[in-house]
């Protein structure tokens, strides 16, 4: 690795503490969403928890978007449940403003910062980052593989029953097919205007310029591929290599002393990102799996 670069062992906001002040031009990272993190401790143990899971059904199918336990998978919706949701929501966001902030004092002035999150849990990720002191810039859209709806079909519940109104509720679903992903786009604020940042800094503007010369957009395309088994994916929710490359051409100006950091780096495909691309990078998992393998993986370019 080189000298500025590393990958460290830890809980993301202990290891945010001690990242020298004003040091990072960049953050993308992936870290749990909302309803991954639910009562459970988002760690190498609850991965394979859901793993053995799926591996006892002699299924495929990996649910990992609903902690088991949790009891907002289902359940009346009556006023306790909703009342739930939103502490848990309140809690999330609390706990997203804990890494954002030290986060924010760590980069340097015009340094973005982009968060996966899921559609519906974007918006809270988005409001701890600007009580951090973060900007909002845009909402980037990840477009990829869909999956199969999960939720209510009513058609196909009420023909089971043999109701007469089948037929009139075919097509009525309680959600509807999820093709894409969010990622929170802030911003330190810059110094003054932009040209005064670059020149100070190096950082604060997008590379908008697309391979073909076109004017890149805020929806990202061909990126994603389908979806790998669980036996062969380095990580219960890896992003695509092609789709973190792209994020570090459209965020960082390839420079020497620019560092990109992921405080949720999972099996690193951030870091190679930043590695393939030119620039330093700081990693950070609670999980120990994960470490060893973005190790092996930066090693290996």
């Amino acid at each position: 690795m080189p000298e500025s670069s590393r990958v460290i062992f830890g809980d993301a906001v202990d290891a945010l503490n001690d990242i020298e002040r004003n040091s990072i031009a960049a953050c993308i990272t992936d870290p749990p969403y909302n309803y991954e993190f639910i009562g459970h401790k988002w760690n190498n143990e609850e991965i394979e928890r859901r793993m053995q899971r799926v591996a006892s059904a002699n299924s495929s199918t990996l649910v990992k978007n609903i902690p088991y336990g949790s009891q907002l998978a289902g359940g009346v919706r009556n006023r306790r449940w909703y009342e739930r949701v939103q502490e848990n929501i309140d809690a999330y966001q609390e706990w997203c403003l804990s890494w954002a902030e030290p986060l924010f004092s760590s980069c340097i002035p015009g340094a973005p910062v982009a968060v996966f999150n899921s559609t519906r849990t974007a918006a809270h990720v988005q409001i701890a980052l600007e009580r951090a002191g973060f900007y909002a810039r845009d909402i980037l859209v990840y477009r990829r593989h869909s999956g199969i709806p999960k939720g209510l079909n009513l058609g196909a519940k009420l023909r089971k029953q043999n109701h007469p109104d089948a037929e009139e509720w075919d097509g009525w679903h309680s959600c509807f097919r999820n093709e894409w992903e969010a990622i929170v786009l802030v911003q330190k604020p810059i110094e003054n205007n932009y040209e005064n940042n670059i020149k100070k800094y190096g950082i604060g503007l997008f590379n908008t310029k697309s391979d073909d010369g076109s004017f890149l957009s805020n929806i990202i395309e061909g990126a994603s591929s389908r979806k790998k088994s669980v036996e062969k994916a380095l990580h219960i929710n890896e992003k695509p290599q092609a789709l973190m490359d792209r994020l570090i051409k459209m965020l960082v100006p390839c420079r020497q002393d620019h560092v990109v950091i992921d405080p949720f780096c999972g099996s690193g495909t951030t870091l190679v990102a930043a590695k393939k691309y030119g620039v330093n990078y700081i990693g950070i998992d609670n999980d120990k799996k994960c470490i060893d393998i973005s190790i092996d993986r930066l090693n290996k370019i």
